[in-house]
Formats: C-alpha cells, sequence, structure tokens
C-alpha cells in the first residue's frame, strides 16, 4: 500500500482528499495544525498528525511519525482578500509563511527521503487566479504565483532522481475556509475609495455561475499523484478548467 501525507486536511480540500485517498486503499497521514479525530476518525490505514508547516520542528517530527511517504500534498494554505492599499503587511507575510515558505519548507524536507529512494511525488496545491488573477487578492494570488513558478522549476530539477512534481489548480470552492485563518476580514480591509469598485466583485463571488466541488480537487489531486507523464498543471473544478481553456 501506498502512503500519502496531506497537509491542511481539518477542512475543506484537504479533508476531502484525505478521505478520497483512504476510500481507494492509500495510507493516509492526514495533518493540521490542531489534529481533530471528530473530523478524520482514526481508522485502518488512517492517521491524524499536528503539523504546523511555518514551523521546522513541526515539520520535522511529522515527517518522522509518518515514515516513507510516496506522496506530499501540500495543501495548507491562507487567504486575505480586500484592497492591497489597506492589507497590512503583517497579514501578507502571514499568508506567504504558509502558502509559500511553508509549502517550500515541506517540500525541501521531504526530497532526501524520496532522492533517497529515487521516486515519490509533491502536489503542491495552488488556486485559479494562477490562471486569472482577481482583484482584491494581490497578496494570495502572488503567494500562489510563487509555488507555480517553485513547481515548473522542481519539475525539471528533480526529475531525473524519479520524482515527479505537480500543480493542483482549484477554482472557488464556497465552502472552503481558509480566508478564516488570517483573523481578519474582508470588510475591514475596504477603503471607502474603493467600496463602489469592491461590492459587485463581492456579490458575483456570493453568486458564482460556476464553482468547485471539494471533491473535484480530491479528484485531480488524485490524478496528479498517480501521473508518470510530463503534464505539469491540473485545474480542479468547472471554473478553474475554463479559465485553464481560455488562457
Amino acid at each position: 500500500m501506498k502512503t500519502v501525507l496531506i497537509t491542511g486536511c481539518s477542512a475543506g480540500f484537504g479533508l476531502e482528499t484525505a478521505r478520497h485517498f483512504h476510500a481507494l486503499g492509500w495510507n493516509v497521514v492526514a495533518t493540521m495544525r490542531v489534529p481533530r479525530e471528530d473530523v478524520l476518525p482514526r481508522s485502518a490505514g488512517l492517521r491524524v498528525l499536528p503539523l504546523d508547516v511555518t514551523r521546522t520542528e513541526s515539520i520535522e517530527a511529522a515527517l518522522d511519525a509518518a515514515g516513507p511517504l510516496d506522496v506530499l500534498v501540500n495543501n495548507a494554505g491562507i487567504g486575505v482578500f480586500g484592497a492591497f492599499e489597506a492589507t497590512p503587511m503583517s497579514h501578507v507575510r502571514k499568508v506567504f509563511e504558509t502558502n509559500t515558505f511553508g509549502v517550500m519548507a515541506m517540500t525541501q524536507a521531504v526530497i532526501p527521503r524520496f532522492r533517497a529512494r529515487r521516486s515519490g511525488a509533491i502536489v503542491n496545491v495552488t488556486s485559479s487566479v494562477t490562471l486569472a488573477p482577481m482583484p482584491l487578492a494581490a497578496a494570495y494570488t502572488a503567494s500562489k504565483q510563487a509555488i507555480e513558478g517553485f513547481t515548473g522549476s522542481l519539475a525539471h530539477e528533480l526529475g531525473h532522481f524519479g520524482i515527479r512534481a505537480k500543480l493542483v489548480e482549484p477554482g472557488y470552492a464556497p465552502t472552503t475556509r481558509f480566508a478564516h485563518n488570517t483573523e481578519v476580514r474582508a470588510e475591514d480591509l475596504i477603503p471607502d475609495a474603493y467600496a463602489a469598485f469592491a461590492a459587485p466583485i463581492f456579490a458575483a463571488i456570493a453568486r458564482p455561475t460556476l464553482v468547485t466541488k471539494e471533491t473535484d480537487v480530491a479528484e485531480a489531486v488524485w490524478r496528479a499523484a498517480n501521473d508518470f507523464s510530463g503534464q505539469l498543471r491540473f485545474p480542479a473544478g468547472s471554473d478553474a478548467l475554463a479559465l485553464a481553456h481560455d488562457a
């Protein structure tokens, strides 16, 4: 049986991805900052471990506890919405610490383990904002765009060791809670000068015509993890697929 470690499994894409891999017979190491077995009850082939991707010691402890891996899924992420002018740099740095540097730290820690076995896959979950950047999400978009370039470079750098690097690009999923983790409300980051501009954008977000389901992302991660072709990007969800087609 193969083993996958997935970050950010307390809700949303990570939770559904853990369930998907487990249902398909994989050993799953589901990680989250504060383990909640009420979310993912312990069962055969499924473990829940604590992991904060912004702390080196937490990363090493989780990888040691997980044991040999076949796939790493870097899914943990946070978001902040609002006018960039009004977004404190402390919030920008917090987004990058998780979405960019956390992914890089996890990847750097797992590469020697994969290289020793000359096999493994690293699947980085980004966003459809990398296909079509959206307004009022500049910091989030930048953090995810960085991982797009990072993963593309790794695909070349690690391929001769038998290590595959892949991207999954989810569209907009109203059910995700990633914006809650920055402890800042979007409406607090919309100065009066931006109010008229922001109103139709938030109205469109509240009533999207195309949405991504969590199962769409789980299935895309599964395909990416098991893909041995040269395909790098795996858009997930009808809206992301439409954007990828138009890109």
